[in-house]
């Protein structure tokens, strides 16, 4: 049972030691009981837990050596979570390999001074339009700014239009970071 009404109500101890509920508090037991249990029944507490299966894997010195570094490096509570990490990338990357619909993030670094840079690289976003879902300008100093655009669409697409920012003179940095997008 979730909830006991007993566990609500202190027991009395006698003076042998032994423990009884008063005749007070035996009736309010009986009395929040069925409340209790109806609300037992109306109320579930699932937590939803994706299976585990558990496996040994066998590597050598060296490469449980890198593993523990990158444990260590990226602040995983395990090695299992680590191995989920690289198992996921590594699916991400033949994602992007395959040209399955992926989200990305470009991020840009340009000198705002630089001739029609912004309307080249607006001019670029808006031929294409179906792939960018939104763009941040953020002024870094007088001279720099940081434009990250949200992306969604064919990994192939995403990386054309990536090379054809970053392309554009007066970049200073230019970088795209892609995601899976479960299926």
């Amino acid at each position: 049972m979730l909830f006991s009404p007993f566990v609500l109500l202190q027991m009395t101890v006698d003076a042998q030691g032994r423990q009884f509920f008063s005749n007070k508090k035996r009736a309010v037991a009986r009395f929040l009981l069925p409340f209790l249990q109806q609300l037992q029944k109306s109320v579930t507490f699932q937590k939803k837990v994706t299976p585990m299966k558990r496996f040994g894997v066998s590597l050598e010195d060296d490469l449980l050596e890198k593993l523990d570094e990158l444990v260590e490096s990226h602040k995983f509570p395990n090695r299992s979570q680590a191995i989920r990490f690289l198992v996921r990338k590594h699916m991400a990357e033949e994602q992007w390999e395959t040209g399955q619909k992926v989200s990305g993030c470009l991020v840009l670094v340009y000198d705002h001074h630089k001739s029609d840079l912004q309307n080249k690289l607006t001019a670029i976003q808006h031929d294409a339009h179906h792939l960018v879902l939104c763009c941040q300008h953020v002024h870094l100093d007088h001279n720099n700014c940081i434009e990250t655009i949200t992306l969604k669409g064919k990994a192939t697409e995403l990386r054309e239009l990536a090379d054809r920012l970053i392309a554009v003179k007066g970049i200073i940095h230019g970088e795209l970071v892609m995601s899976v997008l479960k299926q």
